[in-house]
Parts: C-alpha cells; structure tokens; sequence
C-alpha cells in the first residue's frame, strides 16, 4: 500500500481501520507500522471530518421521495419489460443460427470425407485393374 490509497481510504471510509475493506486492513497496518507520523496525520484529518458527520442529524427520506423513487422504478420496469421477450427470441434465433452452421459444416465434413474414400477406392480398383491385365 503506499500513501496515496491510505489517504484515499481514509477520506472515504474514516479513521477507525475496522470499517476500511478487509483485504487492505493488513497492509494499512503494514504502512501505519513502517511510517507512522505520516498515518497518524493522514488519520486526524479522517477522525476530524468522522466528528463533523457525528454531530450531523441522520436524515430519513420523506414519504413523497420514496413515493416518487418507487414509482420511477415500476415505471422503467415496464418500459423494459418488452426486452425479456424479446431476448429470449433473439437467443433462439442465435441458437438455430448456430445450429444450422454446425449441421452445414458436418455436412460438408461427410461430403468431403465421403470424396476422398471414393477417390481411394477407384484408385485401388484401377490398381487391380492393371495388375490383372
């Protein structure tokens, strides 16, 4: 960890390293023990901002605003609701799409196959052809 990302992680999620993301815990640590001054400065600054929004009331969203986000949300489901259908087909299609290359392609295998082992036989059977002559 260098100093950039502690100071990142510290204006986002505070001073208190228990609440930072567990797998950057341990080089927090790690940085803290190798250049101390430095963390605990970069950490005064978060705990300073930490009291600000402590003394901050918590603000509960009215009845009107969940109203309106819960009507925002139904109405853009309804507005994608038409993709569902219309997924599902389009995978079919890609689907049958596909289907049809491979059948095409064995088909062309077996043609191809069915060529050379023709070939091979007319070359044996002119083969015996001159031998008995």
């Amino acid at each position: 960890m260098n100093r950039e990302l502690f100071q990142f992680l510290a204006e986002a999620y505070g001073a208190d390293i228990r609440r930072w993301p567990d797998d950057c815990r341990g080089a927090a640590a790690a940085l803290m023990a190798a250049d101390h001054a430095w963390c605990a400065a970069a950490l005064g600054d978060a705990s300073q901002l930490d009291r600000i929004l402590a003394l901050s009331p918590a603000q509960s969203p009215s009845s009107a605003l969940v109203g309106r986000i819960v009507t925002a949300a139904q109405g853009a489901r309804r507005r994608l609701a038409w993709l569902l259908p219309a997924g599902l087909g389009a995978g079919l299609a890609a689907a049958c799409a596909a289907g049809l290359l491979v059948g095409v392609q064995l088909s062309w295998t077996a043609i191809e196959d069915q060529a050379v082992s023709t070939a091979v036989a007319d070359d044996d059977a002119a083969f015996l052809i001159d031998e008995a002559a």
